[in-house]
């Protein structure tokens, strides 16, 4: 599969070396099966040596062009092909999530993390316009406010009805989005996902079923509680990270902002 793929990445990446002075791709640390940290491959989207929060509204001035056109077809993703190829993802399967993030819902991701996280899913597909959804304003906060509470409970609804006929749908289904303007919606009555024709108007999906945020509870008397190791601690995020941070990617400096750091691409 990823032979197959190879001339494309190579004009993908013959595009971002073009462009811009960096990587090709870079490294990010996300929550991976069972709550093992997973360092995932993305192409790069930003110009190196920008800053700022780790969720981008659309027009963010980190974005180089070919970056900004590799986010919006989510093309950015396809070097994750490798981590299906090493067993640590699936084509189909919920999002890999920032720990920063995880943390905020653990008892919820103690499902979640039961299956492989995937290249695609109802939350990629459904979400695939995040910046624009993000909008204007602080882009965490309307991420943590607004749409990961959405995330989490598609991602859930996902690992607690897991069928071969569903990741069969999701695998048809994710070409024409990226490609073909076509959109996934949720019908929350119906109780069933279905694809329609691209709307000018992006909205989210109807809500499955409510998601509790974790308590304040110290991660260490969570441990015993799910099938997986406790998802880091929010406030402890930075530290987390550094620990596991890989040779390049984004890196901390300093700044806070509601528990997320401000990050720069080195």
């Amino acid at each position: 599969m990823l032979l197959v793929a190879l001339p494309a990445l190579l004009l993908v990446a013959l595009a971002i070396k073009i462009e811009s002075r960096g990587p090709v791709c870079y490294r990010a640390l996300r929550v991976g099966h069972r709550g093992d940290p997973l360092t995932v491959l993305k192409f790069r989207k930003m110009r190196a040596g920008t800053s700022g929060p780790p969720v981008t509204a659309a027009g963010d001035e980190r974005f180089t062009r070919i970056g900004a056109f590799l986010a919006r077809r989510r093309i950015d993703e396809i070097p994750q092909l490798w981590h299906v190829m090493r067993g640590q993802m699936s084509l189909v399967g919920p999002r890999p999530e920032d720990p920063r993030f995880v943390a905020l819902y653990q008892d919820a991701y103690q499902e979640i993390l039961t299956v492989r996280p995937g290249l695609s899913g109802w939350t990629q597909l459904i979400f695939r316009d995040e910046s624009k959804l993000i909008g204007d304003g602080d882009p965490v906060h309307r991420y943590v406010d607004d749409l990961l509470p959405e995330k989490v409970r598609l991602d859930r609804l996902y690992a607690g009805n897991r069928r071969l006929t569903t990741d069969f749908k999701l695998l048809l289904w994710t070409p024409l989005v990226m490609f073909c303007r076509f959109d996934v919606e949720y019908d929350g009555q119906k109780k069933q996902f279905r694809l329609v024709r691209h709307s000018s108007v992006r909205r989210p999906p109807a809500r499955p079923s409510p998601v509790p945020r974790t308590s304040a509870v110290p991660t260490e008397r969570r441990q015993d509680r799910g099938c997986c190791r406790a998802p880091p601690n929010f406030s402890s995020a930075p530290d987390v990270m550094s620990r596991h941070a890989p040779r390049t990617g984004w890196t901390s400096t300093g700044a806070e902002n509601r528990g997320a750091e401000n990050w720069e691409y080195r």
